[in-house]
């Protein structure tokens, strides 16, 4: 697909204006401005390019694209027979030989847990998995169903040796779940496959996150407008080689007998955050920023900015 995109609201109303929208071909620029899209991971996968080539930059894209798609294909937790949910089928603590991608993956998610002291944390699939119910009955689980989801859940019990490549869920029940951190982990690699193509001034869009190249011709930067609650006014970033992504219940959230609970779980309680909040993370990488914006909405707004500082982050915006 090969067409302009309008500015769009992302996940937790995160909004980019590619090169300020500049014409498409620049004037006395011999780079043209290509937009791509495509559904992946349930949202909306940009790229926005800078490139003299037309075949070379859908060529770029297309190759960009699948490598994002393979990451779904293995760290889906919606996909039945994905690499990722059949570590759920093998016995407690045996471990299991994975690809190197996988492998990657879940490395990278398990070392955010431990920067964030589990406020992001891979093993929290029975949880997720129980909100996906409450979001379809419209109740919340009994506390007995509760301690049995937070009896399989902990990152500590996710042992990896990377030697082998292998990877053993220590405890019975667990099963994995990479949503805070994997639309990151894709933009990252989609930068990562428009580089070996030639292109660097490039913007890559992964519903909440947005990962960012070399600047577009003739500017400092791509113009980021970030807001976190729909009547405020938005803030106007200029940034190139670094991610931006943004976390909050704005839009997924649902509510049960007058309480809103966020699709960001808390592991405390095993439910969605009730409380209204919304965190923006500026980092060097995407797989960064992703897994820190989830985290600052799950941490005290007290430290929340200091956790992230001291994980990665360059700069965060709080929003309560």
């Amino acid at each position: 697909m090969n067409r302009p995109v309008p500015p769009c609201k992302l996940s937790a109303a995160l909004i980019i204006l590619a090169a300020s929208l500049a014409p498409f071909l620049q004037a006395g620029s011999p780079f043209q401005k290509f937009t791509f899209e495509r559904g992946i991971m349930a949202t909306r996968f940009a790229i926005t390019c800078y490139d003299d080539d037309a075949a070379q930059a859908k060529a770029a894209a297309d190759a960009a694209f699948d490598a994002a798609e393979r990451i779904n294909q293995v760290a889906s937790d919606y996909i039945a027979d994905s690499e990722l949910l059949n570590l759920s089928k093998h016995f407690p603590g045996e471990p299991v030989a994975t690809s190197p991608l996988l492998f990657k993956l879940i490395s990278e998610a398990r070392g955010f847990a431990e920067k964030t002291d589990g406020r992001v944390d891979p093993t929290l699939g029975p949880f997720t998995r129980l909100w996906r119910e409450s979001r379809r009955r419209k109740t919340l689980p009994d506390e007995a169903t509760l301690t049995k989801a937070r009896e399989a859940v902990g990152w500590k019990s996710l042992v990896l040796d990377p030697h082998l490549s292998t990877i053993a869920l220590m405890k019975g029940g667990m099963r994995l779940d990479l949503g805070g951190i994997a639309k990151g982990q894709a933009a990252d690699a989609m930068l990562a496959v428009m580089a070996t193509h030639g292109i660097s001034r490039c913007c890559i869009t992964a519903g909440g996150d947005v990962r960012l190249g070399d600047a577009p011709p003739d500017d400092t930067g791509w113009k980021i407008q970030v807001h976190t609650r729909e009547k405020e006014t938005e803030k106007s970033l200029t940034l190139a080689n670094c991610a931006v992504s943004t976390s909050g219940e704005l839009h997924q959230f649902i509510e049960i007998d007058g309480t809103r609970y966020s699709h960001i779980i808390d592991p405390a309680t095993g439910l969605g955050l009730t409380r209204t909040t919304a965190a923006t993370v500026i980092a060097p990488d995407a797989t960064t920023s992703d897994a820190l914006a989830t985290a600052c909405c799950v941490a005290p707004p007290d430290i929340a900015k200091k956790m992230a500082l001291a994980a990665g982050a360059t700069d965060v915006i709080l929003s309560e």
